[in-house]
Protein backbone atom coordinates (compact mmCIF):
# COMPACT_ATOMS: atom_id res chain seq x y z
CA UNK A 1 0.00 0.00 0.00
CA UNK A 2 1.45 3.24 -0.70
CA UNK A 3 2.34 5.80 1.37
CA UNK A 4 0.72 9.70 1.37
CA UNK A 5 2.35 12.44 0.15
CA UNK A 6 2.10 16.05 0.37
CA UNK A 7 4.34 17.87 -1.55
CA UNK A 8 5.02 21.75 -0.46
CA UNK A 9 4.95 23.99 -3.59
CA UNK A 10 3.53 24.75 -6.61
CA UNK A 11 5.66 25.32 -9.78
CA UNK A 12 7.90 23.24 -11.36
CA UNK A 13 9.95 21.63 -9.38
CA UNK A 14 6.58 20.92 -7.35
CA UNK A 15 5.25 19.17 -10.78
CA UNK A 16 8.25 17.31 -11.48
CA UNK A 17 8.28 15.94 -7.63
CA UNK A 18 4.41 14.82 -8.48
CA UNK A 19 5.12 12.99 -11.81
CA UNK A 20 8.00 11.25 -10.02
CA UNK A 21 7.05 10.43 -7.16
CA UNK A 22 3.86 8.86 -8.68
CA UNK A 23 5.51 7.41 -11.50
CA UNK A 24 8.25 5.53 -9.66
CA UNK A 25 7.62 5.25 -5.85
CA UNK A 26 5.43 3.86 -3.02
CA UNK A 27 4.13 6.79 -2.15
CA UNK A 28 0.98 8.35 -3.57
CA UNK A 29 0.72 12.36 -3.76
CA UNK A 30 -2.63 13.06 -2.02
CA UNK A 31 -2.25 17.30 -2.08
CA UNK A 32 -0.03 20.41 -2.15
CA UNK A 33 0.77 22.92 0.27
CA UNK A 34 2.23 26.39 -0.18
CA UNK A 35 2.27 29.73 2.32
CA UNK A 36 -0.95 30.94 2.88
CA UNK A 37 0.86 34.10 1.15
CA UNK A 38 1.34 32.28 -2.23
CA UNK A 39 -2.25 30.43 -1.99
CA UNK A 40 -3.76 31.62 -5.10
CA UNK A 41 -5.37 28.54 -6.73
CA UNK A 42 -7.39 25.65 -5.06
CA UNK A 43 -5.80 23.00 -7.36
CA UNK A 44 -2.54 21.87 -8.95
CA UNK A 45 -1.79 18.98 -10.38
CA UNK A 46 -5.83 18.05 -10.01
CA UNK A 47 -4.79 17.57 -6.70
CA UNK A 48 -5.87 20.50 -3.54
CA UNK A 49 -3.54 22.88 -2.49
CA UNK A 50 -3.65 23.88 1.02
CA UNK A 51 -2.03 26.91 3.54
CA UNK A 52 0.65 25.14 5.59
CA UNK A 53 -1.12 26.66 8.66
CA UNK A 54 -3.89 24.57 7.76
CA UNK A 55 -2.20 21.59 7.18
CA UNK A 56 -1.86 19.35 10.02
CA UNK A 57 -5.88 19.68 10.83
CA UNK A 58 -6.23 18.48 7.60
CA UNK A 59 -3.26 15.93 6.67
CA UNK A 60 -1.55 14.56 10.11
CA UNK A 61 1.68 14.14 10.49
CA UNK A 62 1.39 10.90 11.73
CA UNK A 63 -0.46 9.60 8.71
CA UNK A 64 1.27 10.95 6.00
CA UNK A 65 4.47 12.31 4.80
CA UNK A 66 5.69 15.78 2.99
CA UNK A 67 8.14 16.38 0.64
CA UNK A 68 10.27 19.74 -0.37
CA UNK A 69 9.28 20.49 -3.78
CA UNK A 70 11.79 24.04 -4.04
CA UNK A 71 15.09 25.23 -5.86
CA UNK A 72 18.20 26.70 -4.98
CA UNK A 73 17.01 30.14 -4.33
CA UNK A 74 18.71 32.19 -1.77
CA UNK A 75 21.23 29.61 -2.01
CA UNK A 76 19.18 27.05 -0.64
CA UNK A 77 18.19 29.24 2.27
CA UNK A 78 14.01 28.83 1.26
CA UNK A 79 14.52 25.41 0.79
CA UNK A 80 15.92 25.19 4.08
CA UNK A 81 13.22 26.86 5.80
CA UNK A 82 10.40 24.86 4.47
CA UNK A 83 12.20 21.74 5.25
CA UNK A 84 12.61 22.77 9.29
CA UNK A 85 9.19 24.22 9.56
CA UNK A 86 7.70 20.86 8.11
CA UNK A 87 9.81 19.19 10.79
CA UNK A 88 8.99 21.58 13.73
CA UNK A 89 4.92 20.78 12.54
CA UNK A 90 5.67 17.09 12.79
CA UNK A 91 6.20 15.25 9.26
CA UNK A 92 8.61 13.14 8.70
CA UNK A 93 9.73 14.33 5.37
CA UNK A 94 9.90 11.94 2.24
CA UNK A 95 13.58 11.26 -0.05
CA UNK A 96 12.50 10.34 -4.25
CA UNK A 97 15.69 8.08 -5.15
CA UNK A 98 15.11 7.36 -8.69
CA UNK A 99 15.08 3.53 -10.27
CA UNK A 100 17.04 4.62 -12.99
CA UNK A 101 20.09 5.73 -10.57
CA UNK A 102 23.06 3.61 -9.92
CA UNK A 103 23.28 3.69 -5.69
CA UNK A 104 26.10 1.78 -4.20
CA UNK A 105 26.22 3.43 -0.70
CA UNK A 106 24.58 1.17 1.12
CA UNK A 107 21.87 3.85 1.72
CA UNK A 108 23.61 6.85 3.43
CA UNK A 109 21.12 9.12 1.81
CA UNK A 110 19.16 11.53 4.15
CA UNK A 111 15.47 12.71 4.38
CA UNK A 112 13.88 14.96 1.78
CA UNK A 113 16.71 14.10 -0.90
CA UNK A 114 15.56 14.45 -4.85
CA UNK A 115 17.75 12.22 -6.47
CA UNK A 116 17.07 11.86 -10.37
CA UNK A 117 18.13 9.84 -13.16
CA UNK A 118 21.43 8.30 -13.86
CA UNK A 119 23.12 9.67 -10.96
CA UNK A 120 26.09 7.00 -10.30
CA UNK A 121 26.93 7.26 -6.65
CA UNK A 122 29.87 5.11 -5.20
CA UNK A 123 30.64 3.46 -2.42
CA UNK A 124 30.80 4.94 0.89
CA UNK A 125 29.25 7.93 -0.32
CA UNK A 126 27.52 9.84 2.24
CA UNK A 127 24.39 12.37 1.31
CA UNK A 128 22.95 14.67 3.58
CA UNK A 129 19.48 16.07 4.43
CA UNK A 130 17.34 17.75 1.69
CA UNK A 131 20.06 17.65 -0.99
CA UNK A 132 19.27 17.49 -4.38
CA UNK A 133 21.09 15.79 -7.37
CA UNK A 134 19.44 16.46 -11.00
CA UNK A 135 20.10 14.30 -13.51
CA UNK A 136 23.08 12.57 -14.74
CA UNK A 137 25.97 13.76 -12.05
CA UNK A 138 28.79 11.05 -10.84
CA UNK A 139 29.57 11.14 -6.99
CA UNK A 140 33.20 9.43 -6.15
CA UNK A 141 33.76 7.07 -4.08
CA UNK A 142 34.36 8.48 -0.01
CA UNK A 143 32.36 11.92 -1.16
CA UNK A 144 30.45 13.91 2.05
CA UNK A 145 27.41 16.16 0.69
CA UNK A 146 26.43 18.12 3.92
CA UNK A 147 22.44 19.27 3.94
CA UNK A 148 20.85 21.30 1.82
CA UNK A 149 22.86 21.59 -1.17
CA UNK A 150 21.99 21.31 -4.72
CA UNK A 151 23.87 19.59 -7.38
CA UNK A 152 22.97 20.44 -11.29
CA UNK A 153 22.86 18.21 -13.80
CA UNK A 154 25.95 16.05 -15.66
CA UNK A 155 28.71 17.76 -12.18
CA UNK A 156 31.60 15.19 -12.00
CA UNK A 157 32.77 14.69 -7.94
CA UNK A 158 35.37 13.27 -8.24
CA UNK A 159 36.47 10.29 -5.27
CA UNK A 160 36.74 12.08 -1.36
CA UNK A 161 35.65 15.29 -1.99
CA UNK A 162 33.52 17.12 1.12
CA UNK A 163 30.66 19.66 -0.22
CA UNK A 164 29.90 21.47 3.29
CA UNK A 165 26.10 22.61 4.08
CA UNK A 166 24.35 24.98 1.46
CA UNK A 167 26.51 25.10 -1.48
CA UNK A 168 25.11 25.01 -5.46
CA UNK A 169 27.50 23.15 -8.13
CA UNK A 170 26.10 24.17 -11.87
CA UNK A 171 25.49 22.26 -14.92
CA UNK A 172 28.92 20.40 -16.33
CA UNK A 173 31.09 21.55 -13.71
CA UNK A 174 34.36 19.12 -12.51
CA UNK A 175 35.90 18.99 -8.57
CA UNK A 176 38.98 17.11 -8.53
CA UNK A 177 39.93 14.63 -5.81
CA UNK A 178 40.09 14.98 -2.21
CA UNK A 179 39.42 19.01 -2.45
CA UNK A 180 36.70 20.60 0.35
CA UNK A 181 34.12 23.07 -0.68
CA UNK A 182 33.55 25.40 2.27
CA UNK A 183 29.36 26.34 3.03
CA UNK A 184 27.49 28.45 0.58
CA UNK A 185 29.69 27.96 -1.82
CA UNK A 186 28.68 28.32 -6.39
CA UNK A 187 30.51 26.74 -8.36
CA UNK A 188 28.79 28.06 -11.97
CA UNK A 189 28.88 25.86 -14.99
CA UNK A 190 31.25 24.47 -16.47
CA UNK A 191 34.00 25.31 -13.50
CA UNK A 192 36.77 23.21 -13.07
CA UNK A 193 37.55 23.28 -9.59
CA UNK A 194 41.36 21.96 -8.67
CA UNK A 195 41.91 23.18 -4.96
CA UNK A 196 39.32 23.76 -2.05
CA UNK A 197 37.10 26.39 -2.24
CA UNK A 198 36.54 29.24 0.76
CA UNK A 199 33.43 29.48 2.34
CA UNK A 200 30.72 31.72 0.41
CA UNK A 201 33.25 31.63 -2.88
CA UNK A 202 32.05 32.07 -6.27
CA UNK A 203 34.13 30.02 -8.88
CA UNK A 204 32.99 30.65 -12.63
CA UNK A 205 33.98 28.81 -15.72
CA UNK A 206 35.43 30.48 -18.47
CA UNK A 207 32.08 31.03 -21.26
CA UNK A 208 32.44 30.50 -24.92
CA UNK A 209 33.16 33.47 -26.50
CA UNK A 210 31.51 34.15 -30.01
CA UNK A 211 34.09 33.86 -33.42
CA UNK A 212 34.87 36.50 -35.01
CA UNK A 213 34.01 34.23 -38.41
CA UNK A 214 30.17 33.96 -39.31
CA UNK A 215 29.04 30.73 -39.62
CA UNK A 216 27.75 31.75 -43.19
CA UNK A 217 31.10 31.48 -44.08
CA UNK A 218 32.07 28.11 -42.48
CA UNK A 219 32.08 25.87 -45.65
CA UNK A 220 31.96 22.52 -43.74
CA UNK A 221 28.74 22.92 -42.10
Amino acid sequence: MKKPLIIFGAGDIAQLAHFYFCTDSNYEVVAFTVDAAYLTVAEFCGLPVVSLDELPSRYLPDTHEMFIALSYSKLNEIRKEKYLAAKALGYRLATYISSHATVLNEGRIGDNCFILEDNTIQPFVTIGNNVTLWSGNHIGHHSTIHDHCFIASHVVISGGVEIEESCFIGVNATLRDHIKVGPKCVIGAGALLLADAEPEGVYFGQATERAKVPSSRLRKI
